[in-house]
């Protein structure tokens, strides 16, 4: 009975620690890989529209890459 007790009262501060933990977990996200993720897009989209026969080069370059190293 003693242990039933426990749990019961555990389990919603349990539940609120997880929230909260898992609301950290989205902004630490949003924070260290979303807006970086975002910059470096922006920086590559930039950079094709100023070189775009470089930007092809290198697009062509990463697929032949790519493409040798997934083949069967």
């Amino acid at each position: 009975m003693f242990n039933s007790d426990i749990s019961d009262k555990a389990r919603p501060a349990a539940d609120c620690v997880a929230s909260q933990a898992g609301d950290g977990v989205q902004g630490a996200t949003n924070h260290y890989v979303r807006e970086p993720a975002n910059e470096l897009f922006s920086l590559a989209k930039t950079y094709a529209k100023d070189n775009p026969d470089v930007a092809a080069c290198w697009a062509f370059a990463i697929g032949v890459v790519v493409g040798w190293k997934l083949k069967p």
